[in-house]
């Protein structure tokens, strides 16, 4: 006579197995969130790139008191309204579903900032049609817009839940960074010759700016994939790198204020944005790299989703065969000694924190999971999930860790900002310099600018 022997219900209730199949679903829709965030992403990117452009046209327009680049102006902005009613469609498309339970209040909150800036840009333009605006206000306006969407692809990368994407995205958004500084180096530099000199000031932002993108590239080149650092190193040694870098030198050498003719402001122009053309086409690498990954992640999970189906499919008819003959349960009781493979009974699991280590035998373990089924026990399909979650979130901190950094230079630069008046790349040249000055990285120096405001309040 049996006794308490276990009915194979009780083993893996109806509960466990749609929890299991629960949670692979659960993964899913965040995977496929983080699809349609991602789709965001390459949107704003392109809105990015064509507002870059209509930034340095309209630097050479205004400094110009409008003598150049009113057409090719005219083109940009035509292309940057294109850019825009794409992202708009996108969002609204994507988000304003009425399916708002899923989204994330941070990347929304980008998103709204970003869009209110872009709500006023046919002011802007209209202030630099009518030479209403400087050179260096309208700078300051179109590089404030630029952040905000780059904050967009920031907080993207900072909430996704998968680490194969969020290390596609850190490289993406600290690659857009360095593309960014590149093209405000643009923006400065065209101002310069369009005013015919350069004084010290000019030179020192354009140099911080030299070392904010090399600052962004050391951190891509951290996390791309081996065909995109190959892709950079070619830009590095293109041709566009090296007029650009000459140009660098004849700017260096002028810092004393010495007169430069001002149609040399077309030639850098047309320099610089060859380099930065040439860093949109890795851009378009990244993007199309990103789109394809966040689409395998989700035909993955799916895969697994079946996967987990079919064997708990399987696991059933196994047991409702063992469960119409006694001789399958006394073989399952005579074997298992009464200890079914559960959490209750797993050696290797944490449990009593005092407790002796258990010393059972590794093959007994084996011979515990044997006896649940041929192919695969339900608590080792129960294992392997929770497994793969831990992984996910130990590779997914490694990721992150960029980003943590990112937001700890961007606290300690408002602290700066704040107590000495200074303006964004002022702050993160003074961190620039006391990193260099303690031979150290700009993130120590930056923690310990936040630790002492924080101690100080």
């Amino acid at each position: 006579m049996l006794k308490h022997s276990p009915s194979q219900s009780a083993l893996c209730s109806d509960a466990t197995k749609r929890f299991l199949l629960a949670a692979k679903h659960a993964e899913i829709n965040v995977l496929e969130q983080l699809s349609s965030n991602c789709r965001i992403v390459i949107a704003v990117h392109e809105l990015i790139h064509e507002i870059q452009k209509e930034r340095g046209a309209s630097n050479i327009y205004l400094a110009s008191s409008g003598q150049r680049y009113s057409k090719e102006r005219s083109q940009y902005v035509s292309n940057s309204e294109q850019a825009e009613s794409t992202l708009k469609s996108q969002l609204k498309s994507l988000y304003l579903n009425n399916a708002f339970s899923s989204l994330n209040p941070r990347l929304l909150s980008s998103i709204t900032l970003a869009l209110q800036a872009t709500d006023h840009l046919p002011h802007l333009r209209e202030q630099v049609v009518q030479q209403a605006i400087s050179p260096l206000e309208s700078t300051r306006a179109y590089s404030r817009l630029v952040a905000s969407l780059l904050t967009v692809i920031f907080e993207a990368a900072a909430i996704a839940s998968d680490p194969t994407i969020t290390r596609a995205l850190v490289a993406l958004f600290n690659f857009m960074q360095a593309k960014e500084y590149a093209g405000q180096e643009r923006s400065w530099g065209a101002i310069g010759f369009v005013e015919t000199h350069f004084d010290v000031r000019l030179c020192t932002k354009l140099q911080a700016l030299q070392q904010a993108q090399e600052h962004h590239f050391d951190i891509f080149n951290e996390f791309a994939d081996k065909a995109q650092k190959a892709a950079l190193v070619t830009l590095q040694q293109s041709k566009a790198a090296s007029d650009v870098l000459q140009l660098r030198n004849m700017i260096a050498q002028l810092s004393d204020g010495s007169p430069i003719a001002s149609e040399i402001s077309e030639v850098w122009f047309d320099v610089a944005t060859r380099r930065i053309d040439a860093m949109q086409s890795i851009e378009t690498l990244l993007t199309e790299a990103l789109s394809s990954q966040a689409n395998q992640q989700v035909q993955n999970a799916k895969r697994e989703l079946a996967n987990h189906q079919q064997l708990i499919e399987n696991f059933n008819d196994e047991h409702s065969s063992n469960n119409c003959s006694g001789e399958g349960i006394a073989a399952h009781e005579e074997t298992s000694e009464g200890s079914p493979l559960t959490l209750l009974f797993d050696p290797t699991m944490p449990g009593l924190v005092e407790g002796e280590p258990n010393s059972a035998p590794q093959n007994s373990i084996a011979s515990q999971r044997s006896t649940l089924s041929a192919h695969r026990s339900f608590y080792d399909l129960l294992r392997s999930q929770a497994q793969h979650i831990e992984d996910m979130e130990r590779e997914l901190d490694e990721a992150k860790r960029a980003i943590v950094e990112q937001k700890t230079v961007s606290r300690a630069k408002l602290v700066i900002m704040e107590k000495f008046n200074l303006s964004e790349n002022d702050a993160y040249r003074r961190l620039q310099k006391q990193a260099m000055s303690e031979n150290t990285t700009i993130v120590n120096i930056a923690s310990k600018v936040v630790e002492i405001a924080s101690a100080a309040r």
